[in-house]
C-alpha cells in the first residue's frame, strides 16, 4: 500500500526515541504531520532530540507530562519496546487512540512488496538467508525490521521493482492495523516475553497479526510440524504453504533424510546444505518456500544453501584454534535456541552459558545435556546452572566472572576435536546492552587467545 497524503495535517504523538522513533518522527513531519516526541530518557547527551528539533519537530524529554494527550492525537507511533502498561499508552486505550509501531508505517508507504517473517526462534537467520537468496536471483531485496534497520526508513526510499524482507517481532506486530506483506512466515511458536504480553495466548496473538489482513492472494509459509500453529493457520484466508521436516509431503516443501522436496516433487539434496542443525533446516525450507514463491531461479538458491554458514551470532562458526572450534550463538536468549543449538553437535560440547535471571526452567536442555563435557556459567544465572549441570552429571561446572575468563577456561580445560560453544539460554542485559555485544566479546575473548 502507498497512500502518502494521508498524514498530512495529522497530529501524532511519537513515543520513545531510539532508532525507529527518531526514524518515524523524522518521516511523518516530512509527510506533513504535525509531530510531538516524547522520550523519558534525560534531555542532557540526547543527540536525537537535537537533531529532531532542529528540523523543528517539537521534542518533550526527560518524562511524560501530565495531560499530553489532551492535544488530541490522531494516532501514536511507539518505540516497539515500550510496555503497554505504561501510563500514556493506558491514558490513549481509554481515550480509543490507535497505538501503531513504525512497521505499520512502513507497510502504509511502501511501493514495494514486503515478505514478512516472524517466529520465536530463526527469523533472523531466514531473513538474512532469504535476502541472500534473491539479491543472488536479482529480485532487488531490501532487508528490514527487527533485524537492525527501521523498516519504514527502508520502505521510504523502496521503488515498486524491489521487495523488502523484514523480520518482524511480536513487540512490532503487536502495534499494526492494516500491516498486510504479500508473503508472511511464522517459522514456529514457543513461549516467550510474557513478562511484556501477559500471557502465552497474547503472545501468540501478537505473532499471528503477520497474517491478519492477508487475502487469498497472498501466501502464508508456516511450521506444519508444530499444533500450536493450526488455530491462526486455520484463521488466515492467505494461500497457505506449510513447511515440515517428516518427510516428503504433496503441498508446500518438505524434507526428508536426503532430499527438499516442493510440492511433493523432488527440488535439491540436502547433501549440498552448509548451514547445521535441525532448526536451521526448518529455516532453509521456510526461505527457499519465500524465494520459489518469489520466481527465483534454483540456481540462485543452490548457490547459497550451498555457501551460507549463518548469521552473526546465531551458530556462527568463528575460527578454529588448536583443534578447537568456537562457534557463537550468542541470539540464544533462551533454552530453546540453546537446545536446538546443542542438537547440532556430535563432538563433545564446552557450553558457555548464563545470563539474566528471569527465573526460568533449564529442564529443557537435560536431554542433550549428555554431549556437554563441561559448563562454565555467566552472570545472574550462573549458580543456578552450575547446579543444573551437576544434576545432568556434566563432569566439570565452574562460574566466570568475565567472558574472557570463561573463554580462557574453555580452552584450558579443552582438547583437540572439542567445540567451544556460546549459546547462553538467557537474555543478556545483566552483564550487556545486547546479545551483539555478549557476542562481540566472546569473539574478541577468542582473539585474545
Amino acid at each position: 500500500m502507498e497512500n502518502r497524503d494521508q498524514f498530512k495535517g495529522k497530529k501524532v504523538l511519537v513515543l520513545g526515541l531510539a532508532k525507529s522513533g527518531f526514524a518515524a518522527a523524522d518521516l511523518l513531519h516530512s509527510l506533513g504531520a504535525e509531530v510531538l516526541v516524547n522520550d523519558s530518557s534525560p534531555e542532557e547527551g540526547n543527540k536525537e532530540a537535537l537533531s529532531l528539533r532542529s528540523k523543528g519537530i517539537n521534542v518533550i524529554c526527560g518524562g511524560h507530562p501530565e495531560g499530553i494527550l489532551d492535544c488530541g492525537f490522531d494516532f501514536i507511533v511507539k518505540n516497539p519496546g515500550i510496555p503497554y502498561k505504561n501510563q500514556v499508552l493506558q491514558q490513549a486505550i481509554n481515550k480509543g487512540i490507535p497505538i501503531w509501531t513504525e512497521i505499520e508505517l512502513a507497510y502504509l508507504i511502501s511501493k514495494a512488496p514486503i515478505i514478512a517473517i516472524t517466529g520465536s526462534n530463526g527469523k533472523t537467520t531466514t531473513t538474512t538467508l532469504l535476502y541472500h537468496i534473491l539479491n543472488i536471483g536479482g529480485k532487488k531485496p531490501l532487508i528490514a525490521g527487527n533485524i537492525g534497520t527501521v523498516a519504514c526508513t527502508v520502505a521510504e526510499a523502496a521503488t515498486d521493482d524491489e521487495v523488502i524482507v523484514m523480520e518482524v517481532s511480536s513487540f512490532q506486530l503487536t502495534g499494526t492495523e492494516k500491516f498486510r506483506p504479500r508473503i508472511s512466515v511464522w517459522t514456529n511458536l514457543y513461549e516467550a516475553h510474557i513478562d511484556y504480553h501477559g500471557t502465552a495466548e497474547e503472545y501468540a496473538m501478537a505473532k499471528a497479526k503477520v497474517t491478519t489482513n492477508q487475502t487469498k492472494d497472498d501466501f502464508f509459509i508456516y511450521n506444519a510440524d508444530q499444533p500450536e500453529l493450526l488455530p491462526y493457520v486455520e484463521s488466515t484466508a492467505a494461500t497457505k504453504i506449510p513447511f515440515t521436516l517428516r518427510g516428503k509431503a504433496a503441498e508446500g516443501i518438505s524434507a526428508d533424510d536426503k532430499m527438499i522436496y516442493w510440492q511433493g516433487e523432488p527440488f535439491l539434496e540436502r547433501s549440498i546444505i552448509k548451514l547445521l542443525g535441525q532448526h536451521n533446516l526448518e529455516n532453509i525450507l521456510a526461505a527457499t518456500a519465500s524465494a520459489i514463491l518469489m520466481n527465483c531461479d534454483k540456481e540462485a538458491i543452490e548457490d547459497v544453501l550451498s555457501s551460507f554458514t549463518g548469521v552473526r551470532h546465531r551458530m556462527q562458526f568463528v575460527k578454529e584454534l588448536k583443534g578447537r572450534a568456537f562457534y557463537n550463538d550468542s541470539k540464544a536468549t533462551n533454552t530453546l535456541a540453546t537446545k536446538s543449538a546443542l542438537s547440532s553437535f556430535q563432538a563433545p560440547v564446552i557450553l558457555l552459558a548464563g545470563g539474566l535471571d528471569r527465573g526460568h526452567s533449564f529442564e529443557e536442555l537435560r536431554p542433550h545435556m549428555g554431549r556437554v563435557k563441561a559448563l562454565i556459567a555467566l552472570g545472574e544465572t550462573g549458580d543456578r546452572l552450575i547446579e543444573f549441570a551437576k544434576s545432568c552429571d556434566v563432569p566439570y561446572a565452574k562460574k566466570a566472572e568475565t567472558m574472557d575468563d570463561a573463554v580462557n577456561e574453555a580452552f584450558q580445560i579443552s582438547l583437540e576435536g572439542d567445540q567451544i560453544l556460546l549459546s547462553p539460554a538467557c537474555a543478556s542485559w545483566d552483564q550487556y546492552p545486547n546479545f551483539e555485544k555478549r557476542g562481540d566479546a566472546f569473539i574478541d575473548a577468542i582473539e585474545k587467545l
